[in-house]
Formats: structure tokens, sequence, C-alpha cells
């Protein structure tokens, strides 16, 4: 067994009640194998995007994406967070994710980022079974990556995501995220955010 083959299972969900085993074993990695996303498995995921349930199917997700050794791809390491920069260069695929912020009325969508959160929900689980890992990250300068994407007036950049085959060496990341890299996963318990009839949050 191959050191990031049993990182991977060492990584997979303790869980408290049986679920579906590619959520199980999803996680958000830090390091990727050297293999390029090719073109037809870039589409799968963002097939898997196209059919995620949407209000009114108005489908108001959006896309951007850039190979490793692109001009593209350096403009949205750029947009990152200096913490983000230590480690994401090493992903063969960045993305921004955005949403329309508005109905076809001219209305705001007050669901578009519920939408948003679907399509990537979808695209995760696509991505777990072609043995690929996604990392989300919050931390990009959005109002940066809107000028340098020409985004225009009504959409919304929200996040930035890693991906690439699960794999990579541990041992070339700083040693504070070598230590998240390896750390057990960890998750609230249903009953801090579940309540039957009414709010019973816990103090």
């Amino acid at each position: 067994m191959t050191a990031i083959e049993s990182l991977h299972l060492e990584k997979k969900a303790k869980t408290d009640y049986q679920i579906f085993p590619l959520l199980q074993m999803r996680w958000s990695p830090r390091t990727f194998e050297d293999r390029e996303i090719q073109d037809q498995e870039l589409k799968q995921l963002l097939e898997a995007a196209r059919w995620a349930a949407s209000s009114y199917n108005r489908q108001p997700w959006r896309f951007i994406y850039a190979k490793k050794g692109t001009e593209a791809y350096n403009r949205i390491v750029d947009c990152l967070s200096d913490f983000n920069k230590r480690w994401a260069a090493t992903a063969p695929l960045l993305l921004l994710s955005a949403y329309k912020e508005k109905t076809e009325n001219g209305d705001d969508n007050f669901h578009a980022l519920h939408d948003l959160g679907l399509s990537l929900g979808n695209m995760g689980i696509q991505a777990q079974h072609m043995g690929i890992g996604m990392h989300h990250m919050a931390g990009i300068d959005w109002k940066k990556a809107q000028d340098l994407f020409e985004v225009p007036d009504g959409f919304h950049i929200t996040t930035a995501i890693a991906i690439g085959y699960y794999g990579g060496n541990v041992e070339n990341l700083p040693k504070d995220l070598r230590e998240q890299e390896v750390q057990e996963r960890t998750r609230n318990p249903i009953t801090t955010f579940a309540f039957e009839g009414k709010w019973k949050e816990e103090s």
C-alpha cells in the first residue's frame, strides 16, 4: 500500500451512521498527484454540476477554470490568500465559482448561493467517484478576481477550488499544513444542527 493510499484510508470518515461510501471517503486534500485533469474528465465534473437541482431551474452557478501552466491559472493563484498560496499551486486545475445575483425579473435571487452549493456538491461526488479531490477555499480576494476575470455586474465570485487526483507528497507541505493533512477528520454531532419540532440548539 502506498503512503497516499494509507492516508486516504486514514481520512475515511468515522461516521455515527452508515452513509454512501463516496461521501465517507471524500475529503479536502492539499496535495495532488502530478497528473493533468483531461478535458473529458473536466467535462464530466461540469456535467455533474449541470444536473444539480436549482430553484425554478434557474441554474445560477458559473465557473471559471484554468489549467496549471496557463496565465489564467496564475491569475487565480494571485487572487488567493497568502495561506492558500502556500499549497494550492500544486493543483493541476483551479476553479472559481460564482452565482447570478438576480432572477429574470430583476429580483434578488435569495436561493442562488444554495443552488451553487448544490451544484458543487454534485461535482464533488462525481469527482470522488473518479478519484479526484476538491479543496474549496474561502480565502480569496473575490473583488480582485471579479476585476481580473472581467466578471460582469450581476454575478458574484464566491470561492476558489483546487482540483486534482488524490496523491502528491505530504512531506512537501509546510510543517503546520503537513500536520493538518494527516490529522483525523471530525464533525459536530447531529444533535447540534438538527432539531425535531422546534429549535433546541445546545448552549
